[in-house]
């Protein structure tokens, strides 16, 4: 019998795409599908056993990855590179692995991470488009960029964005984050995408932005009373939360 001792246990992290149609959410739940659920059943075909994943976030319902980093340890030797193909091989079509490397042992995906990146995407145009319902907002009232750009400077910064989140038992007690650069831009193909990065973000926090953005092309707030609205501290003062649909998470820093 081979002694424990010689058992060494590997810190692994692997980075995830998924598209969040059909599933609610990362974390397991128990009467929903979830991306997490999936995932770990996939990796414990892999690996032969169970091990305990952390993800980097908790995406909702209808949130897409780009980018997902989850780590685990296993004492399992196979190597990176198979790993992956093992696991695209158990893994739905709206769920792959795309990369995958060996970390220190004191690496957390989530509690290691030093920012994030969404993406928001919104189909501004008149007729909807069946091929994005699911992966952008449909908006069909005009979007001025130069408007929305000028709002877009005042949530730069370090700023209590309790005026941007939706308050429930998972908000922290620090509601303190700093967004590093918030872009605005239309692409070719019809779309508006508004790309946010910052040292953290509370719940619905992407999406309650967004929905204030909309207020201002709206001209129901002034670019310049967003900082009155970061002050405030009150939810009531920002805009809606958008739906789901359209949002992203783009990249995961270290």
């Amino acid at each position: 019998m081979q002694s424990n001792k010689n058992i060494v246990s590997r810190n692994i992290m692997v980075i995830l795409s998924y598209d969040g149609s059909n599933y609610h959410g990362w974390q397991v739940q128990e009467n929903a599908l979830t991306v997490q659920e999936v995932f770990q059943s996939a990796l414990e075909k892999v690996l032969k056993h169970k091990t305990d994943i952390k993800g980097c976030s908790r995406t909702d319902s209808g949130v897409h990855a780009n980018m997902y980093a989850v780590s685990f340890t296993t004492s399992n030797k196979i190597k990176c590179e198979n790993l992956v193909l093992a696991m695209n091989k158990f893994l739905p079509g709206d769920i792959a692995v795309t990369a995958c490397k060996e970390v220190e042992k004191d690496f957390h995906a989530r509690y290691s991470c030093t920012g994030k990146e969404y993406i928001y995407k919104i189909w501004n145009k008149k007729i909807k488009n069946p091929f994005l319902k699911s992966h952008a907002y449909h908006y069909w009232y005009n979007l001025d960029i130069s408007t929305l750009k000028e709002a877009a400077k005042h949530f730069l910064g370090t700023h209590d964005f309790t005026s941007f989140a939706t308050l429930d038992k998972r908000n922290p007690k620090n509601m303190v984050r700093t967004i590093e650069y918030l872009e605005i831009y239309r692409t070719e193909n019809g779309l508006v995408e508004i790309k946010i990065k910052a040292d953290g973000f509370l719940y619905n926090m992407v999406r309650i932005i967004v929905g204030t953005l909309l207020r201002v092309a709206q001209g129901k707030i002034k670019p310049s009373e967003i900082k009155k609205i970061i002050n405030s501290k009150n939810r009531s003062l920002a805009g809606p939360t958008v739906p789901a649909t359209g949002l992203y998470l783009n990249k995961v820093f270290y």
